[in-house]
Formats: structure tokens, sequence, C-alpha cells
């Protein structure tokens, strides 16, 4: 059960929550194409400008229009972190929804988890690095949340991916960060960009870590376009 069932609330005033399908999953492989592809009136909007998570859509074959969400994201330590992923997806989905009624609307926010606590977006270079090296050496979880909007329908799920470092000193982390701009992701790092350098094991999907697990992505579009 979601987070949006648990509570009984709506995400956005003008969407409610019908029929709990709050998930969580570790499928690492891509469901292909889909059969949510449709006209420009009834096809997927994505409520998001990640250009990783377009990607990854148009990878498995399925036809999306990009919208992002302008609502802002809530980052509160202590909630679990699936909830929180999936709070944070329904937000965006329901506000892209109120703005295109009777559209499927896609959803996502991914968090990386240390210890428990949530690391979003480093908002400057020094705190970037500091993320660096809370991970360095350890295993941390991260989290998509998903959620599927269409109509007075509202559907959110969540994926973990478990992702252990290396032992990173500060040469390494300057190293890193000069290939790689740490701040639009969350944790510091993007795992498709030169994640060998930082990385030394993955456990679980690993587009969830790039920001999108497809294949429950696609499993949910299905399940909503079923909906009566």
């Amino acid at each position: 059960m979601s987070l949006w069932a648990a509570r009984g609330l709506a995400p956005h005033g003008g969407l409610s929550r019908l029929g709990g399908m709050g998930h969580t999953c570790d499928d690492s492989q891509h469901a292909g194409q889909t059969g949510v592809a449709g006209s420009a009136d009834t096809g997927l909007i994505l409520a998001s400008a990640s250009p990783r998570r377009a990607a990854l859509l148009a990878a498995a074959g399925i036809r999306f229009e990009v919208k992002p969400s302008s609502v802002g994201e809530v980052h509160h330590a202590d909630w679990p972190g699936g909830a929180l992923v999936e709070w944070n997806a329904g937000l965006k989905a329901a506000e892209v929804g109120t703005r295109f009624p009777g559209r499927l609307v896609l959803g996502a926010d991914t968090l990386v988890f240390e210890g428990g606590v949530p690391l979003g977006k480093p908002g400057d270079m020094d705190e970037a690095a500091a993320m660096l090296r809370r991970l360095s050496g350890r295993t941390h979880e991260v989290m998509t949340g998903i959620a599927i909007a269409r109509g007075g329908i509202l559907v959110s799920a969540h994926a973990v991916t478990r992702v252990s470092f290396r032992p990173l000193d500060g040469g390494l982390i300057r190293e890193y960060h000069g290939k790689v701009d740490p701040l639009d992701k969350a944790g510091a790092y993007g795992i498709q960009e030169h994640g060998g350098m930082i990385v030394s094991r993955v456990e679980g999907p690993l587009d969830n870590v790039v920001g999108l697990p497809v294949a429950l992505v696609s499993r949910f579009l299905e399940a909503v376009v079923a909906l009566p």
C-alpha cells in the first residue's frame, strides 16, 4: 500500500487517491514497448525535465511528451524512504495532471539514502564533495518513486537499488567531479557517468539509480490504462 492510500490524502487539490497499488520492485529488466502509446490527446506525459528519465523511456519504446512539474519536493528525514519518494512523485504527477485532465502523467523522484538520511541534489560543489565523502567505502540505497495520474486516479510505487562505493579520497572526489557535474544529481553522482571510478557494486536495477525503473513504470502504466 502506498503512502497516498495509507494517508487517504490527495497530492494536489484536483486529484483524489483511488485503488492503492503501492509496490516495491527490484526488477532489473526493461519491459520493452508498452501499450500506452497513443495520440497527443491520450499519450503519456513525463512530469520531469530530467534528460536521463526521458532517455530511459525512449529506449524502452514508450512514446511521451515532456511537461515538467513546478512543485517543490519534500525531504523529511523522519519519513520512510519509499514513502518519501512516492510522495514527491505523486506531487509532480498530480500537479501536471490538473493541467492536462484525462492524460496519463508520470511523475518520478530519486533520492539517495545513507544511514536512513535522504541525500538530494547538492546545493554547491562543497556540499557535493561532502556527500561523496559520506558515501565513501559504504553501501547506500537509491530509491526512485513513481506515480501515475489519470483523471481521478493516482497510483504509486518505488524501486530500491543498493550501491556500494569504493573508498574515496579527496583527490579522487575532485577528479570525479571534474568529469561529472554533480549539482543535478541526487547524492552528487551519476552512475551512468564514469561510475566505475567510484562504484564497486550494484545490487538491483541499474536504471533505478539513473532515475527511472522502467520495468516497474511499464507494468503500472499498463495497469492504469486497463482501468475502466
